[in-house]
């Protein structure tokens, strides 16, 4: 585990944005820059930060973290589903095969929380009871485990200001985003994947409470898994020992994911609207320290980086066999 100290000295470090010459243009979305070149993408997980739909700050190791950990699990659930990983070349950098992004994001949840408008516990807690399609009892309360994951899909919004909606299974086979035949396929994978998920974070000490997942179209018109999976950015993942007893005082869990972030923001009475106030170092540090420690317990490995070198000059030195 890194130290607090070394993480605080990295803060003017972090890796906010990249400008790699020869890689062909670059695009970017909330978090990530990406190069398309010869039918392969180069993504680079920077440190950027997101939540409310909105880049909140930067986050030292944050990149690293998303782009190892989801090395780890797209080995770990090739069985399932094929992604669209074709390696790693930095911590921070993977080499992705082109696909044709679905317009819709999958969010499975085992538990009924949140804090964000699309959220299970926000809209139930505003009294909707048919939410995602789907009627809820009465009587629920916030972070209690349902009766079974279920399955929340939204629009997918790539850009700095886009925002993610909700939308039902219904509507999205009216709409025409996706055909009947591939949206079944979507449904039974992302359970699949939120079993293995759920059954790899138990060993590691992990509640994984919801996931999002992203897919695509290869080449061949075959689905893939794309983007990230079972990372602190796209997963709200609790500490299992303690969660009964938090539970049982109303307490909020242990928190291993940016959800440490959204309900510090949510104190500062900030959800999305206006300016943001601006993290504290000591915050900063907090979110860095969670996202280290998830990966070193679910990887059972080292969370190894150079603390020598730059990270825009070792990305661009290890990018350089590309161009």
């Amino acid at each position: 585990m890194i130290p607090p100290q070394t993480i605080k000295k990295w803060i003017s470090l972090a890796l906010k944005t990249t400008d790699i010459k020869g890689l062909g243009k670059k695009q970017s979305g909330k978090v990530r820059d990406w190069y398309t070149k010869g039918g392969i993408r180069i993504l680079v997980a920077t440190d950027r930060i997101s939540a409310f739909d909105r880049v909140l700050g930067l986050i030292p190791f944050r990149g690293a973290v998303l782009t190892k950990l989801s090395e780890f699990w797209f080995e770990q659930t090739r069985d399932i589903i094929q992604n669209h990983m074709i390696g790693v070349v930095d911590p921070n950098v993977m080499i992705v095969a082109e696909a044709q992004a679905l317009p819709i994001e999958v969010v499975v949840r085992g538990y009924i929380t949140g804090v964000t408008s699309t959220s299970l516990w926000t809209k139930y807690n505003d009294g909707q009871r048919l939410i995602y399609g789907m009627k809820f009892p009465d009587g629920l309360v916030k972070n209690q485990k349902l009766k079974k994951p279920v399955i929340t899909p939204t629009t997918r919004e790539t850009g700095p200001g886009g925002h993610d909606e909700p939308i039902t299974a219904k509507e999205i086979i009216k709409q025409k985003l996706i055909s009947p035949k591939i949206w079944k396929e979507i449904e039974k994978i992302a359970i699949k994947l939120f079993e293995r998920g759920t059954k790899l974070n138990d060993k590691a000490g992990f509640i994984l409470a919801d996931t999002k997942y992203e897919f695509g179209l290869d080449k061949k018109g075959k689905l893939i898994l794309i983007d990230e999976i079972h990372t602190p950015d796209s997963s709200r993942i609790w500490i299992k020992n303690t969660y009964a007893a938090k539970f049982k005082k109303s307490e909020e869990p242990e928190n291993y994911d940016k959800e440490f972030m959204r309900l510090w923001f949510v104190k500062q009475n900030y959800t999305g609207k206006g300016k943001p106030p601006q993290l504290p170092k000591d915050i900063i540090v907090k979110i860095a320290t969670r996202y280290i420690h998830t990966f070193e317990k679910l990887t059972k490995q080292k969370f190894d980086i150079d603390l020598k070198s730059n990270p825009n000059e070792r990305i661009s030195q290890n990018l350089s066999k590309l161009i």
